[in-house]
């Protein structure tokens, strides 16, 4: 633990922090797993859940949740698999 008060308070906010990151990170994943779900399912709402989930990929990316080229990947990948199904 640290002696200092400014270091202290260092360690309250970065762990309110990971708390936010940690929850925002595992809504993203549960969003796209939805998606995904609904594409493979074939189901009615599958274009959706994609803009649900592109949607969710770019507020992440504005957050600085996940770099801009990972989730222009994941953005790609989704919308390439909206258009085969």
């Amino acid at each position: 633990m640290p002696n200092i008060k400014s270091a202290k308070k260092r360690v309250k906010v970065i762990a309110t922090k990971t708390a936010r990151n940690k929850a925002l990170k595992s809504n993203l994943k549960t969003v796209i797993k939805k998606a995904n779900v609904a594409l493979e399912t074939n189901a009615a709402d599958k274009q959706d859940a994609v803009k649900i989930a592109v949607k969710k990929l770019d507020q992440a990316c504005a957050k600085g949740l996940l770099h801009k080229n990972n989730v222009a990947r994941k953005k790609s990948q989704l919308v390439s698999k909206l258009n085969n199904a």
